[in-house]
């Protein structure tokens, strides 16, 4: 065990996966520890690559992608209120929100240096929610585009606690 995860008293506890008040949403939307739904992952994936088309690129699918469908993948989130920073506001994550916008994840991946999937919508579809290949999660609204997590429960844990996302920017320190 290492010392980060270790209790202060050193009784071998380590800390929760999730904080209190996301476990709770998660739980309420259905999750729990264990859960994989490789099948429901595995037919959005086919759907994905499948709708591509000679108008420009298609969705590209990888491990990261795959694993975070197969595990939180049709989860919905009814938040409203407070957040920690922003309200809060519902969130689904369903891949196939992203279904017509391979264009749209093909040109911020070309962007950030890698390719994206998308993961679900924000707010009743004003915000798209993708994944790179590393696991990073960013949300792509009207306003720009936000680094939401290093990984899918980075991410869950700002949507759900209202915490302020990043914005993206260029080298040259503008707005992506």
């Amino acid at each position: 065990m290492s010392p980060a995860t270790a209790s202060p008293a050193g009784l071998g506890r380590t800390r929760p996966r999730f904080p209190a008040q996301v476990a709770a949403e998660l739980k309420a939307a259905g999750w729990h520890p264990g859960r994989w739904e490789i099948r429901q992952a595995e037919e959005w994936a086919d759907t994905l690559v499948g709708h591509g088309g000679p108008a420009g690129p298609g969705h590209t699918v990888f491990p990261a992608a795959v694993e975070a469908w197969a595990e939180f993948g049709g989860l919905a989130f009814d938040l409203v209120g407070p957040g920690r920073q922003l309200a809060r506001s519902p969130f689904l994550l369903d891949p196939l929100c992203g279904l017509h916008l391979p264009r749209t994840l093909s040109d911020l991946g070309r962007a950030l240096g890698t390719r994206l999937a998308p993961l679900g919508e924000e707010a009743h579809g004003q915000s798209l929610l993708a994944i790179d290949e590393e696991g990073r999660v960013y949300g792509l609204d009207h306003t720009g585009e936000w680094f939401l997590g290093h990984g899918i429960d980075q991410a869950i844990t700002t949507l759900v606690q209202g915490t302020a996302p990043e914005r993206l920017r260029t080298a040259d320190g503008y707005d992506a």
